[in-house]
């Protein structure tokens, strides 16, 4: 996740922008940043609430909705790595 002057985005390892995942036309809104990269994953929970990669590929085409990013590492902020 890239937070800059131009707003919240994020994109994949390949580079492809997914800004509009985990919910399409709702945006991510990450407040007191002037800058930061975050690094993190798109997931989708099963119903014991772990990290199921199977649903995550069904989910990526059929059910956006059940997307969420997860952060777990910030990379930079404010101009400081």
């Amino acid at each position: 996740m890239i937070v800059d002057e131009i707003g919240t985005r994020i994109f994949t390892r390949r580079g492809l922008d997914w800004t509009a995942i985990p919910r399409p036309g709702r945006r991510i809104e990450v407040t007191r940043l002037d800058s930061a990269i975050i690094d993190g994953e798109i997931i989708v929970l099963n119903d014991a609430g772990l990290s199921d990669f199977a649903a995550l590929r069904k989910a990526i085409t059929r059910r956006q909705h059940d997307l969420y990013f997860v952060a777990f590492d910030l990379l930079h902020l404010n101009g400081h790595d």
